[in-house]
């Protein structure tokens, strides 16, 4: 099996998955992931990434173009089937993926940890325009959970997890404009420099 040295990703997953279900061309992947929702987690907003992932499956042997399918008026189109390599991958990949949490490198995490760059009110400004749009963020999933209702709950777990992700970071951006707010938590550029001056001495010291 080459899973070991195929690039995992939400996309190549999806993929498998889709297959696992029916031989299917690119086109109708692409359709099937926006009809589902699962555009949500994974990202086929660039047809190219699409069309590269399912080469990279296809080189590592996951996956395999079975036939040539044509409907009236429509362009030839490759049919992709999975191969057993490609379904034990799946199944490989999907027990990882939920049991072991992965290091990921979010770009917020990292606005936050040079915060000091900027002062506290532009800090605070920022953080309320973020806030502003998780709000608008977390009202569209509840509209999407909403439409959804009538899908088994199996079926829309990815979208109560955003939604739930989201709620979590809400709150904890309004804490944080809080503190800012009320000065509970400030700084200058003199209490900055000597706080990275005491850390620095207490790493050599």
């Amino acid at each position: 099996m080459k899973s070991a040295s195929t690039k995992r990703s939400p996309l190549a997953l999806a993929i498998l998955v889709l297959l696992y279900e029916a031989p299917m061309h690119t086109y109708g992947m692409r359709q099937q992931i926006k009809r589902r929702g699962e555009d949500e987690i994974v990202n086929v907003s660039q047809p190219n990434s699409l069309y590269q992932t399912i080469a990279r499956l296809g080189r590592s042997g996951l996956i395999v173009a079975a036939s040539k399918g044509q409907q009236k008026h429509r362009p030839e189109r490759t049919i992709y089937e999975l191969t057993s390599a490609g379904r034990l991958t799946m199944i490989e990949w999907t027990r990882k993926l939920l049991s072991t949490p992965s290091r990921e490198f979010p770009e917020f995490p990292a606005a936050i940890s040079v915060l000091p760059i900027l002062t506290p009110k532009d800090a605070s400004k920022q953080l309320e325009l973020r806030s502003e749009a998780l709000e608008a963020e977390l009202t569209r999933l509840h509209e999407r959970l909403a439409a959804m209702a009538f899908v088994p709950r199996l079926f829309r777990l990815e979208v109560e997890f955003l939604h739930a992700q989201v709620t979590a970071e809400l709150r904890w951006v309004s804490a944080f404009i809080d503190d800012l707010r009320t000065g509970s938590l400030t700084w200058n550029k003199a209490s900055v420099r000597r706080a990275i001056k005491e850390l620095v001495q207490k790493e050599c010291g």
